[in-house]
């Protein structure tokens, strides 16, 4: 072997010797609810990956509600290194089709509006609204797991669950879509969220439950008892990683983070980042 190919073998396998294999699963801010419709859970992404140096990460805010004239907002991307996580998409209003999202909003329950799409790989569709006894039944959101329900005569949907996650030791459902509200006229039953945060929503004079924080769960639609009452905002999204114990991990200033010995592992579990430029170093 030459002595160029000698001197580049050696180099690489000094760089080999370096590169960390990263256990991780990443999960956007989930989308907000309006007035009946459940917004969308956030997307969710889980791989391993094998890294070395200094990455991007971003732990996405949910979505804000939506009021019985505007949508919900959609949740804002999670990111990961190389990894992008969708947020979640809103709720729809009125005359409007749910949000496309990481998982799709409901469709608004003015009849005819279908829910949001999920981005393929992270999350699922949200459900279709309907007009039942002159007032609105609000459609779930979609969730990572499955879709959200649609409305029904007497039952507004329920979210789509999320999926669980094992990684930092114990069974956790992250992503799960918002739960459809409206009137109570009829005797309408509220749709609740999906496992993984999804927000319940709401009947008669009541808003919609916020998606719970760090699962990515969509907001809850909101009720009418009189008055079209707001949705519940998305839950922030959460970004956890696993890397062999003695590894070395630090992060910049602006990263809200814990770590947790599981097994021969240590998991970090990132809950906050004040800016989208934000850092973690692995080596």
């Amino acid at each position: 072997m030459a002595n160029s190919s000698i001197r580049d073998f050696h180099k690489l396998n000094r760089m080999s010797a370096g590169i960390v294999a990263v256990s991780y699963v990443a999960v956007a801010g989930g989308g907000g609810g309006a007035y009946a419709t459940g917004g969308g859970g956030g997307g969710r992404l889980t791989n391993t990956s094998r890294l070395l140096g200094t990455y991007t990460i971003t732990v996405g805010a949910g979505g804000a509600f939506g009021t019985s004239s505007t949508a919900g907002s959609n949740g804002a991307n999670s990111v990961f290194a190389s990894v992008v996580c969708d947020g979640g998409g809103g709720g729809g209003r009125a005359s409007t089709n749910g949000e496309d999202g990481g998982s799709g909003g409901a469709g608004g329950w003015n009849g005819g509006n279908v829910g949001g799409s999920g981005t393929a790989g992270q999350g699922n569709d949200g459900g279709v609204s309907i007009i039942f006894s002159a007032n609105g039944r609000g459609g779930g959101g979609g969730g990572a797991g499955f879709d959200g329900d649609d409305a029904v005569a007497n039952k507004c949907g329920d979210g789509g669950d999320g999926v669980a996650s094992t990684i930092s030791g114990s069974s956790v459902y992250l992503a799960g879509g918002g739960g459809g509200g409206g009137a109570s006229v009829g005797s309408g039953v509220v749709g609740t969220g999906g496992l993984g945060g999804g927000g319940n929503g709401a009947v008669g004079n009541v808003a919609g439950v916020a998606g719970t924080a760090n699962t990515g769960g969509g907001g809850g639609g909101g009720g009418f008892g009189g008055a079209a009452q707001n949705g519940g905002a998305g839950g922030s999204g959460v970004v956890i990683f696993s890397v062999v114990s003695g590894s070395s991990v630090t992060f910049s200033g602006g990263v809200t983070q814990s770590s947790a010995s599981v097994g021969a592992s240590t998991v970090y579990t990132v809950t906050a980042t004040s800016t989208t430029s934000e850092t973690v170093t692995i080596s």
